[in-house]
């Protein structure tokens, strides 16, 4: 069993809300918002304030406590406020991708049992098509829905709600874990509390940090270590809704950002992108990459061209999300490291083969245990015995090795689950669009790599037609999923290799 190098720490008996803002409205005008296109500003007085008045709002409007709350929105001023004015409520909020597909949005609104949404215009289209029995509120206007702003005019009380943090569900996004079907994680407000304590430790944000979400707070990453990680300090969040290279570079060197919160992608243009060059970084000193590996190589471009540190750390939903990340402060960093294991958090490797715990040195799957470790799978009791075992070991399905300093190091994944920019794609979910194609007689999907080194869905297809095309199957699969999981390169075989069970053996697919 392996142990953090620092010491533990006390968890507070707090929801999230009580947590992240419960110093709020003492910090006054002190921003916590900033929108990075138009430089609006939410101070932290307001946004206390703001979570207040919509949490009454969301109550008188038939919010109960216990009942879910959808949000399907990309990063916005108001995405924070109806976060945590629903938690308020007593509520659980489950984060919908901005990407989802009508067909995806209306699958997680069903399992989840949400009975309120929250989205902006834009999206409206999808959630109609959803055909969804949900009570809809939007951020900005839409003739024929009621606006979160007048959510917000209510002269209610504000709702008191008695709820126990270690077991009550906050935060229910859907993760494919290390099988191919999405599944509600549940969260507890204590998961989440005490991980943003845990993280804080090496990432070590202060007030005085002005911190870039271009992270989608729909995911865990951007739920934990960028909205509530940085309000929990005091720190600003400059927002804005989505990855733009210019209006990026436009919002680090406007509103002197110190830190960036970034996936690789984002790391590999700041490293190499020449218009990087016209713009004035020189406030930045951090750029933090998660959500998939780092390449050390990569990484030290990337610093040696900003004159900041670049740095990385692992998680997963399931972990509400972080367990390890290299030290704020460390300039000098092993190169693909994740670093040590957080505060309050133990750690085992199993060899894959002989189910063996591993040494220093040694490979395995990671397992953790901790405070961060999810309460399970929603509806879901075999999933979740299958991924937390009897003695509260959580499974990975990630390959990784110690070194003698404490340093970890992811080195392959056990599980099949393909990143994409960040994005989970499960393979078992093309394979199943790809079958439906009348020219193809099997099909098998695993992580391929583009030119940059990054994942990409890559399917191998057997024709049930010579004259099919590599152009015709990816247009197939783009028309029938989200952006993120469309297939990025096809290789025709003759046969898809399987095991005797009839598993897939998509090693042999490998290069």
């Amino acid at each position: 069993m392996f142990h953090s190098p620092f010491p533990d720490l006390a968890v507070a008996d707090a929801t999230i809300p009580q947590h992240v803002l419960g110093g709020a409205a003492a910090r006054g005008d002190a921003p916590a918002l900033i929108d990075g296109r138009t430089g609006q500003t939410v101070s932290y007085a307001h946004l206390a304030y703001q979570v207040e008045r919509l949490a009454a709002g969301l109550a008188e409007a038939g919010l109960h406590p216990g009942d879910v709350l959808a949000i399907f929105s990309p990063n916005t001023l108001l995405y924070p406020v109806v976060f945590h004015a629903a938690l308020a409520a007593g509520a659980t909020v489950t984060t919908v991708n901005a990407l989802a597909t009508p067909a995806d949005l209306a699958s997680q609104l069903h399992d989840s049992k949400a009975r309120f949404l929250v989205t902006v215009s834009p999206f409206l289209d999808r959630v109609s098509a959803a055909q969804s029995e949900v009570t809809v509120f939007v951020c900005d206007e839409a003739a024929g829905y009621r606006s979160v702003r007048d959510l917000l005019a209510s002269e209610a009380p504000a709702p008191v709600v008695e709820l126990d943090p270690a077991t009550a569900v906050a935060a229910l996004p859907y993760s494919s874990g290390t099988t191919g079907v999405a599944k509600g994680v549940m969260l507890t407000h204590r998961n989440i509390v005490a991980n943003v304590e845990q993280a804080q430790v090496p990432i070590s944000y202060s007030d005085h940090d002005r911190v870039i979400a271009i992270l989608p707070f729909f995911h865990i990453y951007g739920l934990t270590v960028l909205m509530n990680m940085v309000l929990a300090r005091g720190g600003a969040l400059v927002i804005l809704p989505r990855f733009d290279l210019t209006e990026f570079l436009t919002a680090l060197s406007v509103h002197k950002v110190t830190r960036a919160m970034v996936a690789p992608p984002v790391v590999l243009a700041l490293a190499k992108h020449p218009a990087v060059a016209e713009y004035d970084l020189s406030a930045l000193e951090v750029v933090f990459s998660g959500a998939a590996p780092l390449d050390g190589d990569l990484a030290a471009a990337c610093a040696a061209r900003l004159g900041c540190a670049v740095q990385q750390g692992y998680g997963m939903t399931e972990l509400s999300p972080v367990t390890h990340a290299q030290p704020y402060g460390a300039r000098e960093n092993k190169a693909g490291s994740i670093g040590p294991l957080l505060p309050n958090t133990e750690a085992r490797l199993i060899d894959v083969a002989t189910g063996a715990d591993a040494g220093v040195g040694e490979s395995g799957e990671l397992l953790i245990r901790g405070p961060q470790v999810m309460l399970g799978y929603l509806g879901r009791p075999e999933e979740t015995a299958a991924t937390i075992d009897p003695d509260g070991w959580l499974h990975t399905g990630d390959l990784a090795m110690v070194d003698a300093d404490g340093d970890w190091f992811i080195l392959d994944r056990v599980k099949e689950l393909i990143k994409y920019k960040g994005y989970q794609v499960p393979p078992a979910e093309l394979e199943a669009v790809l079958l439906n194609h009348p020219s193809i007689a099997d099909a098998a999907v695993i992580a391929g790599h583009d030119a940059d080194g990054e994942e990409i869905p890559h399917a191998f297809v057997v024709p049930a037609d010579p004259a099919l095309t590599s152009a015709e199957v990816m247009a197939y699969v783009a028309e029938r999923v989200a952006p993120y999981k469309k297939v990025r390169a096809v290789t025709f075989v003759e046969a898809i290799p399987k095991s005797a069970s009839g598993k897939i053996l998509r090693k042999d697919l490998r290069p």
